[in-house]
């Protein structure tokens, strides 16, 4: 089993930035992905960011261009800088890990993102 403790939420002004990371423990093997995952108040979660172990990268069309996510195998940690917030990128962040395309991890308690002047 795979466990999750995200940090580095906060409340920031449109236009502002984020690091959030993730620390994972447990069963992790070197070929699995690593992603962040976003649900907005009254909606259900989504993906956002995906990176595989070689270190290839996948974003939602929603957030391409502003947010990137990065990893450290040794220490199991996937970070995610997160810039040119906007109000909708409001939320509650969580990291998971996909292995064979399907999240296998328990779901932490997140770190709350608040984007808003």
């Amino acid at each position: 089993q795979v466990w999750f403790v995200e940090s580095g939420g906060g409340l920031v002004q449109p236009g502002g930035s984020l690091r959030l990371a993730c620390l994972a423990s447990g069963s992790i093997f070197s070929t699995d992905a690593m992603a962040w995952y976003r649900q907005a108040p009254g909606k259900q979660r989504e993906r956002v960011a995906l990176i595989t172990s070689g270190g290839g990268t996948v974003y939602a069309d929603s957030v391409a261009g502003r947010f990137t996510i990065s990893r450290d195998n040794a220490q199991n940690m996937v970070n995610f800088q997160i810039n040119n917030l906007k109000p909708e990128d409001t939320g509650v962040y969580y990291c998971n890990i996909q292995r064979g395309g399907i999240v296998v991890g328990f779901w932490g308690q997140g770190t709350q993102v608040t984007v808003s002047s």
